[in-house]
């Protein structure tokens, strides 16, 4: 019967361990999830973005792809008139 009572005992010592880690944990993940929420929101308030930027990023790539394409574009036409010639010979 002794065995019984310590294995009892042994059984809520764990479990009262147990429910004080999970306690715990949830307080650390509550205070984490706090925290988290709170920088993402000073995040989300003082975010302004960089429009000027984005516009000069835009505007410089426009401008690079038209000029590459202004100068390669009478040998693309070639290049693919020329395959599409050579397909067609295949028939």
């Amino acid at each position: 019967m002794n065995t019984i009572n310590e294995i009892s005992n042994v059984s809520r010592k764990v479990r009262s361990r147990t429910t004080q880690y999970e306690i715990e944990l949830l307080q650390r993940s509550n205070l984490f999830i706090t925290h988290f929420a709170h920088r993402l929101k000073r995040f989300l308030i003082n975010e302004r973005g960089d429009v000027p930027g984005w516009v000069l990023v835009v505007l410089m790539t426009t401008g690079l792809v038209t000029a590459i394409w202004t100068i390669a574009a009478p040998r693309l036409t070639a290049i693919l008139r020329n395959s599409l010639d050579a397909m067609n010979g295949i028939r």
